[in-house]
């Protein structure tokens, strides 16, 4: 092993180190249910903001979309835009209203009204539908990652690393619950932002604090591309298909955050609907700060490293931001920046896992099998680590499948999931008075088999040599994201299991319901209990 690579591993092991004493000191008063998974509403809301950020400022954001701009220039940069612009959405349209309708997961929102057992199985379902996908975006991001640091070139070398970090992911779950979780997301909300801001100012200085100049240098050394690297349609401009691929591609960034359960579960971290939106404020801030940073990055990798020496690494596109640290700083820096990338794909499986396994334990186990009535005060807890054990798993094995894919790519297929089977209920619920349970089911299950359904079919599966399978080929829908379809679809299945169904909604629920969304008025008591 070179000196690099213990470097590399050094670095990575006194942060694994640093966040596990973390992750055990807050896990000394983690007791209870609401301890576990909602870390006991204990936090401000600068803090759970800061976390938010931590939790948001996936792998995509970081390696996936430095990666796509370098490569594709102005069409990677979408990817930025898209990401910020869904924030606003999802801050606009949902996010304080589930936070005083619900108590620790989407299911407590989606069935406030409606019959309380098929709606909580299908809103877990969902859950652990899009944490999946998402779970696949981050342990990809690991095997590439770790592929270029220790250059380790065989599938089988990159399967162990993809393993060892869901081995910590599973740790930081069952040892530290939500709060622990929180903390780690917090440590690395930091150590992202401002280890992308001292690349971004260190790229800016060798170009005379000109972005101009670092533009003009990305397109010197993007021969095959030239200026096409800062105009659009260089990934999605070569025909009609590829540019309705882009259109539902944009569709499921903005509309797919406002249901992913793993950030809408950190708003029961905090005591009131006061500090959800302190939160709210440090959240945005930091989000858009750090994707104008990537503009930089990606195109700094493009005019420092090369997008073909960037497609070549291992890894591919997702090499790009370690590749540039290594030409800023050498060694110490790309150990510094592959420890923060490693920072933040811990962080967000540790979200997603603990999210997805406290959606099964709180609304499959007690409120469907125990029917709100568990054994003992621990029980739900028990299974929430159980399952976790198991979600684990499972990414890693498809985190073993998807290894090689462009990570922001990933991420954007889990959007599509989330705005198809999520975001349909969750608007329907809070604004729809007629809404009722055979609506809730059609548009969540449409949604999810739909938009599965087509992702399966499509060239981000087979038929192509970026595919996950690429010896395969069954792609019969064309579209890569099937965003364009799948939403609208989920949309009128909720709309036709309404109107179809015989059954009306509760209507004193729908009034407590809308005043508690609106107002908070009685949120704070529900919590408590």
């Amino acid at each position: 092993m070179s000196n690099n690579a213990l470097l590399n591993i050094s670095i990575f092991g006194v942060f694994v180190i640093i966040t596990l004493v973390v992750v055990l000191r807050a896990s000394r008063n983690t007791k209870t249910a609401a301890d576990y998974l909602a870390a006991g509403r204990a936090f401000t809301g600068p803090q759970n903001g800061i976390a938010i950020a931590g939790d948001y400022l996936s792998a995509a954001s970081f390696l996936g979309i430095a990666g796509a701009i370098a490569v594709n220039g102005y069409d990677g940069f979408l990817y930025s835009i898209g990401f910020l612009v869904a924030w606003l959405v999802a801050l606009l349209l949902v996010a304080e209203l589930l936070r005083n309708t619900g108590k620790y997961t989407m299911g407590d929102v989606l069935s406030f009204r409606m019959r309380q057992r098929p709606v909580r199985a299908a809103a877990a379902t969902s859950t652990m539908a899009v944490s999946f996908f998402y779970l696949l975006a981050q342990m990809a991001g690991a095997g590439g990652l770790v592929a270029l640091l220790l250059g380790i070139t065989g599938k089988g070398g990159q399967a162990i690393v993809i393993a060892v970090v869901g081995g910590l992911m599973i740790a930081y779950v069952l040892i530290g619950g939500m709060k622990g979780t929180t903390w780690v997301q917090i440590i690395k909300a930091v150590l992202l932002i401002v280890g992308a801001g001292v690349m971004t100012l260190w790229v800016l200085g060798k170009y005379g604090l000109n972005l101009s100049s670092v533009l003009g240098a990305a397109v010197d050394n993007a021969p095959k591309a030239g200026e096409k690297i800062l105009s659009p349609g260089l990934q999605y401009g070569a025909s009609a298909t590829s540019r309705l691929d882009f259109l539902s591609l944009a569709l499921a960034l903005v509309l797919g955050t406002a249901g992913l359960p793993h950030i809408l579960m950190r708003f029961y971290t905090v005591p009131t609907a006061k500090e959800a939106r302190r939160s709210v404020v440090w959240a945005i801030w930091l989000i858009g700060i750090f994707y104008l940073f990537t503009l930089v990055l990606g195109y700094g990798a493009a005019a420092l490293v090369g997008s073909d020496k960037i497609s070549k690494a291992p890894g591919g596109v997702n090499s790009a931001a370690p590749l540039l640290a290594e030409a800023l700083g050498g060694p110490l820096l790309l150990g510094l920046i592959a420890a923060v990338a490693f920072a933040t794909i811990l962080a967000v499986v540790a979200g997603l896992t603990i999210t997805a396994s406290a959606s099964f334990a709180h609304d499959i186990y007690a409120n469907i099998i125990k029917h709100g009535e568990a054994d003992d005060k621990d029980a739900e807890v028990k299974v929430a680590r159980r399952t976790a054990i198991v979600i684990g798993a499972v990414a890693i094995l498809g985190g073993i499948a998807a290894n090689g894919q462009n990570i922001a790519f990933l991420v954007a297929l889990a959007f599509a999931v989330a705005a198809s089977a999520n975001l349909p209920t969750i608007l329907y619920s809070l604004f729809w008075k007629r809404f009722n349970t055979a609506g809730a089911l059609w548009s969540i299950y449409g949604g999810l088999i739909v938009t599965i359904g087509l992702i399966v079919l499509s060239p981000a599966v087979s038929g192509t040599k970026k595919s996950m399978f690429p010896s395969l080929d069954f792609d019969i829908f064309p579209l890569s994201n099937p965003g364009i379809v799948s939403i609208p679809v989920s949309f009128l299945l909720g709309y036709l299991g309404t109107i179809l169904s015989k059954e009306s909604s509760d209507s004193v629920k729908q009034a407590e319901m809308e005043v508690r969304s609106l107002t908070g008025a009685g949120a704070e008591k529900a919590i408590a209990h």
